[in-house]
């Protein structure tokens, strides 16, 4: 059979998967069974909860190339609240960084983390200690730095967005729809499903956002092997400094940061931990959009109209690194 030739905006893949790694199982006992109806135009019958439950599983999806043209793969991880359609599409209808990665040469893993998605959750407060937290558009607005606080108003049309702003504020509210419920207090339970997910792999390119840009810190020096080079896109958080890793790091940050008292501190954890890092040795860049000249990005950088810029520049940064298997 002839070899396939794809087309300059096609992608060969040769390959689609997925499976779900990490999680253990708990058991309950001593709840009252439920009647519930399950099933249409069905009768409700008993549900009974106890028995054994699966708990703080991950899933994955994996894009295979039929040629890959880099030796490592990319695992893309979401922030908190998300899931990985943060990367598949933009919510204006552009392709996301899923199809900028695959079409750069790389296989490509996206995550949907504990209790995010088809990861699914468990019960509370039997399996979770608390109730699930819900994000409203209003403090999105604000956390996102679409705007100034003040500036969210149930009605797009009122809305007041930063001069400049270059996330497409017109589809804040087809945004909204990906969002999930999440957890507070989680890290110990996702660091380990994303560990799970590091062993099956093998040696990868992390590439984190928010919460999950600081999961991406810390699996650099939780599996410095494995975790070959890491780009956290405006991580929420930092670890304490540790001994092990001296990974290339790329921090990537938007703007109105310095307005923001939150996004003050969050940065400002990172950049101790990024001090921490070139202090051992390893290799940083900060990549501060608005320092450079490119004024208007939000939290989401991978969404934002110039995100294909911004992957340009990061897939750059990638490929000088001339990262391969051992």
């Amino acid at each position: 059979m002839p070899a396939i030739e794809s087309a300059p905006d096609e992608i060969c893949l040769r390959a689609i998967d997925s499976f779900h790694v990490g999680g253990a199982v708990r058991t309950l006992s001593g709840l009252p069974v439920e009647t519930r109806r399950l099933a249409q135009g069905a009768a409700a019958r008993p549900v009974d909860p106890n028995g054994d439950h699966v708990v703080g599983q991950m899933y994955v999806q994996a894009y295979r190339l039929a040629r890959p043209r880099h030796a490592l793969p990319v695992l893309l991880w979401h922030g908190g609240g998300m899931t990985g359609a943060n990367w598949e599409t933009t919510p204006d209808g552009r392709p996301g960084w899923l199809w900028r990665f695959l079409r750069a040469g790389y296989d490509v893993c996206v995550s949907d983390a504990v209790e995010r998605g088809r990861a699914a959750w468990a019960r509370y407060p039997d399996l979770y200690a608390e109730a699930p937290l819900f994000r409203t558009l209003d403090e999105a607005w604000d956390m996102f730095r679409m705007g100034p606080a003040d500036g969210y108003r149930t009605d797009p049309a009122a809305r007041r967005a930063h001069p400049g702003q270059q996330f497409p504020v017109e589809a804040f509210d087809q945004f909204a729809r990906q969002w999930v419920p999440r957890w507070a207090g989680h890290e110990t339970i996702t660091s380990a499903a994303y560990r799970a997910l590091l062993d099956k792999v093998g040696p990868c390119i992390v590439v984190g956002h928010s919460q999950g840009g600081g999961f991406a810190l810390l699996a650099a020096q939780e599996r410095p092997e494995t975790v070959r080079a890491v780009v956290a896109l405006e991580p929420s958080g930092a670890p304490a400094a540790g001994q092990a890793g001296t990974q290339p790091h790329l921090l990537a940050w938007g703007d109105h940061i310095d307005d923001h008292p939150v996004w003050r501190r969050y940065r400002a954890t990172v950049d101790a931990h990024a001090a921490a890092l070139a202090e051992r040795g390893a290799p940083v860049e900060v990549l501060d959009l608005p320092a450079g000249g490119m004024r208007g990005n939000s939290h989401f950088l991978m969404m934002d109209r110039n995100s294909d810029l911004i992957a340009e520049r990061v897939l750059h940064w990638l490929d000088a690194l001339g990262l391969q298997h051992p």
